[in-house]
């Protein structure tokens, strides 16, 4: 039996309710790893090790959004036929919270290298304020890319570059940093671990700009790579 036009309007209604709370939902996760990441910045500063496995716990809860929201959007696939426009929203945000659900697991990869660091870490400055200062680029990025989604600007999107290549240049800096330590092995094996730490921030900022690729295609209905690491210019 074919739905009524009363039932048919109704059901529409339903559908477009459920893709705007997945919307809300995927960026929610946004938020979610913000918190994450002050809270591994913040027991990287101090070197707190309960923190930071407070950190690794809490990422379930971020894996549980990311489980939520992908399931929740395939039905939509399997059950509303959805056309053009509410499609290219729906695989932009399975791409979107899949970003979100990595984000988080790189919170966990740092937090996981602070016990690894020893209690009293022989701590070079210029290598932990830059840690830091990714971790705040990091941030803005990850609130400037929900405003874009939110707000559907592809100017923010694009901005998102801009902001990574701050964030690039400090991952570099910082391997040039750990190259001067010297041939102290605490001290090397210290900066060893603060790589690792610079580059899962550094991926992070670029989750951030896959994300604002996915508000382009939304936008624009056509996808493109802001930057070609394959092919640079």
């Amino acid at each position: 039996m074919v739905p009524g036009p009363v039932n048919g309007d109704r059901i529409r209604v339903q559908y477009q309710e459920e893709l705007a709370r997945l919307e809300e939902q995927t960026l929610g996760g946004i938020d979610m790893v913000v918190a994450s990441l002050d809270r591994t910045i913040e027991a990287g500063e101090q070197h707190d090790v309960k923190l930071a496995q407070l950190v690794t716990v809490d990422d379930d809860r971020i894996d549980g959004r990311y489980l939520e929201v992908h399931q929740g959007l395939i039905t939509l696939l399997a059950t509303q036929s959805p056309v053009a426009t509410d499609l290219r929203l729906i695989s932009a945000l399975l791409h979107v919270i899949k970003n979100i659900e990595r984000m988080g697991d790189q919170c966990v990869n740092i937090c996981k290298l602070i016990p690894l660091t020893g209690n009293e870490p022989p701590v070079d400055n210029r290598m932990t304020e830059n840690i830091r200062e990714m971790g705040q680029r990091v941030r803005a990025q990850l609130l400037q890319a929900r405003r874009a989604f939110t707000e559907r600007s592809v100017v923010l999107a694009e901005n998102l570059v801009a902001l990574d290549d701050e964030v690039d240049a400090l991952n570099r800096e910082c391997f040039s940093l750990a190259i001067e330590i010297g041939i102290d092995e605490d001290r090397r094996e210290w900066a060893m671990t603060m790589l690792l730490a610079a580059r899962a921030l550094e991926r992070m900022g670029d989750n951030s700009v896959d994300i604002g690729e996915q508000v382009a295609f939304v936008v624009t209905g056509l996808f493109r790579e802001f930057e070609d690491a394959s092919h640079p210019a």
